[in-house]
């Protein structure tokens, strides 16, 4: 251990780990169809299995992720000439 007031690189990493699944399942569950409470309540409890537990859910029908698939496209700049 290190010294008192220090915090470890591993504490660290896994701090970031945590909130990037959240982060991660929040967008992936409002692509599905479920909102992004859904994906950020998974992730905040489960951390990264929530985010398993976001990429294995269905997708509801009318959803971002059915009508764009599973990557939103990239849209052009329009530049005025």
């Amino acid at each position: 251990m290190s010294g008192n007031g220090t915090i470890g690189a591993l504490a660290l990493y896994l701090l970031f780990a945590w909130l990037i699944s959240a982060a991660g399942a929040a967008w992936l569950t409002e692509r599905k169809g479920y909102g992004e409470r859904t994906g950020l309540v998974l992730g905040l409890i489960l951390s990264v299995a929530g985010l398993l537990v976001a990429v294995l859910l269905p997708s509801r029908p009318g959803s971002k992720w059915r009508r764009e698939g599973p990557l939103p496209r990239r849209r052009r700049r329009v530049t005025a000439r």
